[in-house]
């Protein structure tokens, strides 16, 4: 059964894309612990992160580099955090989120509620930083 992560990439449900190649997407975290907090996921779907292979992990980290830089460029935060939890979904993935001190990637953080407007705008902003 394909993970909804999957079905972001397939454009089957909607998501937050902000960056995407032949290998991976961005989309934004509709729970976010911060504004712009962004998912980096490879398309080819394997459960745990370290299942990836060497190639397509180390290709992720430029891509995720790359979707950093956008992030940093277009909210206000003093560094981009990244985590790999790998619980939520059975799709590897890593957290991509914008931060101003170590307790801003807590996952046990409350999470923000943010309007369909201001996902959309954080959207553009990120897209409109990519280099």
């Amino acid at each position: 059964m394909p993970s909804i992560f999957t079905k972001i990439i397939n454009r089957e449900i909607p998501g937050y894309i902000v960056a995407e190649d032949d290998r991976f997407i961005a989309f934004l975290d509709i729970n976010p612990l911060s504004v712009g907090h962004t998912l980096i996921v490879p398309k080819i779907e394997v459960d745990y992160f370290f299942d990836v292979d060497d190639d397509s992990l180390a290709a992720m980290m430029v891509f995720s580099k790359r979707v950093s830089s956008a992030i940093k460029k277009s909210v206000k935060c003093k560094r981009v955090g990244v985590a790999v939890i790998g619980f939520e979904v059975p799709h590897a993935h890593l957290h991509l989120v914008p931060m101003n001190g170590m307790s801003d990637i807590n996952f046990a953080n409350p999470k923000l509620k943010l309007s369909k407007e201001e996902f959309e705008k954080v959207t553009r902003d990120i897209k409109a930083n990519l280099a």
